[in-house]
């Protein structure tokens, strides 16, 4: 894997994790069953810290509150087990139906960098371009820093604020103070401090969830399973008023209803990037007849939610949140 590079997390990490508990006590209270669930549940996504919300949402999901109850509570070791292997299972059935997309960090690009010396050339005159905004030839010695906030994740290089150690390479190779620097001497000073990086990186990655989301079709499916919420669907779309467009055919009515309210039941946004080919490719392959009278409109809505499932799966839809 490159870092920088997006990796998407849908949970199918998880669906292997080893379940078995230290040799420890015969019991364990709620509290440290969760925690080891969670760390399990860590080691198998890169490190990553779960998120709070995707956590919660696990929770719910197997009807256990993570209350103070719970976690005092002393469990035997076949009931830890049990209750381990649901929540990592409800982890994982979480980020099947919202998948998390992450870069990972490990030094990766930066060695890529420092192994091509025209690579590595170039780096440093367009880092030492961009920050010698006076156009004096001379940067201060503390810009450094500022050069790899310029190169940034997409290069590979973490913020100081999510892996300090950076902060610790910077001093040790003394990338402070006001001394001034030409673009030769920027790049001998910038080499050691990325190198040093890089072995840090490759030890301890770092791990950055983005601001993506995916929509792979999970949503539509469990819509779809559902009647009693299908039937809903079909009851708002027959009841909206379409300002005296009375004689819109139903797969019309159906995309006008989607296109605004799709989000809400799965559906990528309309405003995202290429979704409009997307309602195009469901709405032009209609089996079903698209002026079908309105007590069959429950089977075409079907059919259309169907269809897109089948394509969100097969490609599904990334969009900034």
């Amino acid at each position: 894997m490159s870092d920088g590079a997006l990796t998407v997390l849908d949970g199918s990490h998880l669906r292997a994790v080893d379940l078995t508990l230290p040799d420890a006590d015969a019991s364990l209270t709620g509290a440290q069953v969760l925690d080891l669930a969670v760390s399990k549940a860590s080691s198998s996504l890169f490190g990553l810290s779960l998120p709070q919300s995707l956590k919660s949402s696990a929770l719910r999901r197997i009807s256990l509150q993570e209350d103070d109850g719970f976690r005092s509570t002393e469990l035997d070791r076949a009931q830890a087990l049990k209750v381990i292997g649901e929540y990592i299972t409800a982890i994982a059935d979480e980020l099947k139906d919202d998948p998390l997309v992450v870069s990972v960090l490990d030094g990766y690009t930066i060695r890529l960098f420092l192994e091509d010396e025209d690579d590595f050339a170039m780096l440093a005159e367009n880092l030492f371009t961009d920050l010698d905004v006076e156009d004096k030839g001379k940067i201060n010695k503390n810009e450094i820093q500022n050069a790899l906030v310029h190169m940034g994740v997409e290069m590979g290089v973490p913020p100081v604020s999510e892996f300090p150690p950076l902060s610790d390479i910077l001093t040790k190779h003394e990338a402070n103070g006001d001394e001034e620097l030409g673009q030769a001497q920027f790049a001998q000073l910038l080499q050691p401090v990325l190198q040093e990086l890089a072995e840090a990186l490759a030890k301890k990655h770092v791990v950055f969830i983005q601001s993506i989301k995916i929509v792979n079709g999970s949503q539509l499916r469990k819509l779809l399973a559902d009647e009693k919420q299908l039937n809903n669907v079909v009851e708002k779309i027959l009841q909206e008023d379409h300002h005296g467009k009375d004689g819109l055919g139903n797969a019309e009515k159906i995309r006008s209803f989607l296109v605004k309210n799709g989000q809400e039941l799965g559906l990528p946004p309309y405003e995202a990037e290429a979704v409009d080919l997307l309602y195009d490719a469901v709405f032009d392959d209609l089996d079903a007849d698209k002026s079908a009278p309105e007590d069959k409109c429950g089977n075409l809505v079907k059919e259309i939610l169907e269809k897109f499932a089948d394509q969100l799966e097969a490609s599904p839809v990334f969009y900034n949140a």
